[in-house]
């Protein structure tokens, strides 16, 4: 809300402007093209919150508080997700729409009348890159809206249509990718989008990209137990993932709603496998694990839509 810059939740706490324009625009204007619906916030600071937009449709945003000072917004792009992978709630919802970027934005305001950011990333619900260019810093600014942050500050998720982001996207973003998968074969079965944009094509660009921002690339990739965590799957992403340019995250699962029939893979073994590597001799891509007690907060974007989903889903069964 350009009007403000000290942050406030309301019109009627802008007393830097006349009484009768304050009435006015609460009349006229709403303050949020989002309502907020449910927030949470765990014992480690983070702060989920869920919104709905004004025709109805789901979307959640979440506040990290890290313990150097440091805070961070996770951002949704879309309600719901066209995508469908195996272990993700947001993908077991309907999808609804695109976000516009007023609504975009309204998830970062709505966190910094809480405190100053420092950095944004598009992990949450959906897909950024099917909607690219209302993701755009062009589009929403610094998502951060009024902090220090700059637009190397902000992190795009990547899963298809690699190529638009290295070709159309100047801004000086930092880029992750969603992995999850050594090989096509098991990508494909966990992330149908493979089957279009397979791995090669993918990690292509990726390199295309480093060549022409000299940024990393960072690596996501969940931890499903006898799903992907087998050492011959870690000695084939070392294969894979030049250390130069990838920079890996280990990620535990965090089972939730409808996709509890993937199992977690625990703590020990993600610690595991970014201590030793696979093997002593491979050129293994600096990985890193995100611990459980942050990620049970974090690290499922949806959980409140989708058990609410879930609860309504059950209410009509009964119907």
């Amino acid at each position: 809300m350009g009007l403000d810059r000290a942050g406030r939740g309301r019109y009627g706490a802008m007393t830097n402007l006349p009484g009768g324009l304050r009435q006015i625009l609460a009349a006229e204007l709403p303050f949020s093209t989002l309502d907020v619906e449910t927030q949470r916030e765990a014992r480690d600071g983070t702060v989920k919150t869920l919104f709905r937009t004004h025709d109805g449709h789901p979307v959640e945003a979440v506040l990290m508080r890290y313990r150097d000072g440091r805070r961070s917004l996770c951002l949704s792009s879309q309600s719901g997700c066209p995508l469908t992978c195996t272990f993700c709630a947001t993908g077991a919802m309907a999808f609804g729409r695109n976000l516009t970027a007023s609504e975009i934005l309204d998830q970062a305001l709505h966190f910094r009348r809480i405190e100053q950011v420092d950095h944004a990333v598009f992990m949450g619900m959906g897909e950024p890159m099917l909607n690219l260019d209302t993701c755009s810093p062009r589009r929403v600014g610094s998502p951060t809206s009024g902090s220090r942050t700059a637009a190397r500050h902000l992190d795009r998720r990547l899963a298809p249509r690699p190529h638009a982001l290295v070709d159309e996207v100047e801004e000086p973003i930092r880029l992750a990718l969603s992995l999850h998968a050594p090989t096509d074969e098991l990508r494909s079965r966990i992330m149908p989008v493979n089957e279009r944009y397979p791995l090669e094509d993918v990690l292509a660009e990726c390199r295309r990209h480093f060549e022409l921002r000299r940024r990393k690339i960072f690596v996501e990739y969940v931890m499903l137990a006898g799903v992907n965590d087998s050492r011959e799957d870690a000695r084939r992403l070392a294969r894979l993932l030049d250390p130069q340019i990838f920079k890996v995250n280990l990620i535990p699962y965090n089972p939730t709603g409808d996709v509890r029939r993937l199992d977690a893979d625990g703590d020990r073994r993600v610690q595991v496998r970014a201590r030793r590597g696979p093997d002593s001799g491979d050129r293994t891509p600096h990985a890193r694990p995100r611990h459980r007690g942050r990620m049970r907060a974090t690290g499922r974007c949806a959980e409140i839509a989708a058990r609410a989903v879930c609860r309504n889903r059950s209410r009509l069964r009964r119907a």
